[in-house]
């Protein structure tokens, strides 16, 4: 072994306040410099143990080559140019020096892409070959920067080195492919490995629910269960999941086993909490999210902001504010652009225009925070829906960013409720077409309804042959409601269901229940045609989320809410007909549309009718 050559420094004596090195007569100068590396918690202490190095050992003592790894193991984690100097300076480095570069460049964010470019070099040098560690670090850079093709060139290597089944090579291809989106390379890969562990499982789960294939991560959960124990990977990532489906009783379950199963330091563990929280929130548990909230031992700011949030999409703004405020004011965390994600949404939902204002003003000129898309899309919708169209539209003019579908959408259902002139309508559905090009189904039909309140059924008319001329549908109206564990699927107007005879028979039990209370339909949200008062009314009966509380009222234990999670917004009709078998049925509903939750109970909603 030599190192290359180079000019001596001075001699450098370390101060014995710096680093503690024991001097027995038994040690030599490379056993007391290892000692010292191993104690060294600062890049100037290491600095000085190098000049020790260089100046006490001999450049072709087999030790000093082990020491000299030390040293670059260490300084990787101090100071990464350090290292790469440090680096050059060896002659000949084997494996274990490459990879402890590769890993440090793979670890540090603005090294990333010298990771692919040290293993080019160690494969060009040829004198080492790289081993089962080299790879994971090398995709792990891959992974980070989404460089597909060089990522599957190292796959092609590892395989050509032989290491095609080992697991940890696997599992780093898990998490590249997964990270880069390539979900399908991901699995197979998972499939084609002779042996897993169970961060196997992890990485294909992060993998799954990072890219929204909920029911897919919670498949794969059910598989691994009879390999291994989830662990506090495992766990957050199907608390995701279930707050992504609202699967309320898996995610209950998770947290019976995390207070059961699990290590005290993991049940009070703040990021496995802030997901409890989180999943509470979404499957529509407000209640309990606060109190794992209040009980967490440790907060941190993404936990305020899932508190803020889940209020927020409850309609419960005045807590969202009262939470905002107690974590400015008492716990003294600095809000971010999130936090006043979620206090403007609270303030749009509950229609609290000068709050709105005021908290916009606060986050731009107080915290010096940029509005983002999110922002203005919130402003807006609050503005436009309290009647203020003018100043949405205002706003939607001066803002630095162009305007996205949802934005205009907004400034559409506005026009649609409040009744704004046709002419505005069709000024903004003409600026949507012309900017977003394939904007989906929401603009037409929000179109629709606007010529349909102004009785133009010829235009609404000409609204659905656009529709079919360009090949749009529109979106198909989908409810579920989880039983048992059991999450059923129904459409508008579903006669696929097992249970559909059932289903349609509980229906006319509804409706007559409905009609002794004096119920009349609101036929504002029909279909986009002039039919008959019976046609829109049959249409209305079969909205999805009606056919989910008919099978939640045949099939749930008295007592129990019936909880639901719709794709669409609510409309008008079914808004008032939950109301009314909320009190007629004597049960609690829980429907989480688009927007919002809306908690049905005893003929009234949380939203005070005001979505």
């Amino acid at each position: 072994m030599a190192l290359a050559a180079g000019p001596r420094p001075p001699p450098l004596l370390l101060p014995s306040k710096a680093i503690n090195i024991p001097n027995p007569p038994s040690f030599d100068p490379h056993s007391r410099i290892l000692i010292s590396v191993k104690q060294c918690t600062h890049i100037s202490q290491l600095k000085q143990i190098h000049a020790l190095t260089l100046r006490s050992t001999s450049p072709y003592h087999p030790k000093t080559f082990f020491l000299y790894s030390q040293l670059l193991h260490f300084s990787s984690f101090l100071d990464f140019n350090y290292a790469l100097q440090l680096f050059n300076q060896i002659q000949n480095p084997n494996s274990f020096m490459w990879n402890t570069l590769i890993r440090a460049c793979a670890n540090d964010v603005n090294n990333k892409d010298q990771a692919m470019r040290l293993y080019l070099e160690m494969l060009e040098q040829a004198l080492v070959s790289p081993d089962k560690h080299t790879f994971p670090f090398v995709l792990k850079g891959c992974a980070y920067l989404f460089d597909v093709s060089e990522g599957i060139q190292v796959h092609a290597h590892a395989l050509k080195h032989g290491f095609g089944s080992d697991v940890y090579v696997n599992n780093s291809l898990i998490h590249f492919y997964a990270s880069c989106g390539f979900l399908d390379l991901a699995e197979k890969v998972f499939v084609k490995m002779p042996e897993r562990s169970l961060v196997s499982w992890n990485v294909l789960l992060e993998g799954f629910v990072q890219f929204g294939k909920f029911n897919s991560a919670l498949n794969l959960f059910r598989e691994m269960r009879n390999s291994f124990d989830p662990d506090g990977y495992t766990l957050q990532s199907i608390l995701t999941a279930c707050a992504g489906l609202g699967a309320f009783s898996l995610g209950a379950w998770v947290h019976a086993y995390l207070l059961k199963k699990c290590d005290f330091n993991l049940s009070i563990d703040v990021f496995i909490n802030n997901s409890l929280v989180d999943m509470y929130c979404k499957c529509g548990s407000l209640e309990l999210a606060h109190q794992v909230f209040k009980r967490m031992p440790k907060r941190d700011l993404t936990s305020w902001n899932h508190m803020i949030r889940g209020f927020a999409m409850h309609g419960q703004a005045e807590a969202a504010i009262r939470c905002f405020d107690k974590m400015i004011r008492t716990e003294r965390f600095r809000p971010n652009s999130i936090t006043f994600t979620g206090v403007l949404s609270a303030c749009n939902h509950k229609g609290m225009v000068s709050d709105g204002r005021l908290y916009f003003d606060m986050m731009v000129t107080d915290y010096k925070i940029k509005p983002a898309l999110e922002h203005y899309g919130c402003l807006v919708d609050l503005l436009a829906r309290a009647g203020f169209i003018d100043e949405a539209l205002d706003l939607v003019s001066t803002m630095p960013m162009r305007p996205d579908a949802v934005i205009w959408r907004s400034l559409l259902d506005a026009c649609s409720k409040k009744n704004s002139s046709v002419e505005l309508s069709e000024e903004l559905a003409r600026q949507v077409v012309e900017s977003e090009g394939d904007i989906g189904s929401g603009i037409y039909v929000l179109l629709s309804r606007v010529y349909a309140s102004a009785s133009r059924w010829d235009d609404v008319g000409s609204v659905r042959k656009l529709m079919t001329d360009k090949g749009v549908k529109k979106e198909p109206g989908c409810s579920s409601i989880e039983m048992d564990g059991v999450a059923h699927e129904l459409f508008a107007g579903d006669t696929s269901h097992p249970q559909t005879k059932e289903i349609y028979q509980m229906l006319k039990v509804i409706d007559k229940k409905l009609e002794s209370v004096g119920y009349s339909p609101d036929y504002s949200q029909a279909p986009m045609i002039d039919e008959l008062n019976e046609t829109k009314q049959h249409s209305l009966k079969l909205h999805s989320e009606r056919l989910a509380i008919a099978l939640g009222l045949l099939k749930l234990q008295p007592g129990m809410p019936i909880r639901i999670f719709k794709n669409l917004r609510v409309c008008n009709d079914c808004h008032e007909v939950t109301k009314l078998i909320s009190r007629v049925f004597n049960v609690e509903i829980i429907v989480r549309d688009r927007a919002r939750f809306h908690h049905f109970k005893d003929g009234f909603c949380s939203c005070s009718d005001y979505w």
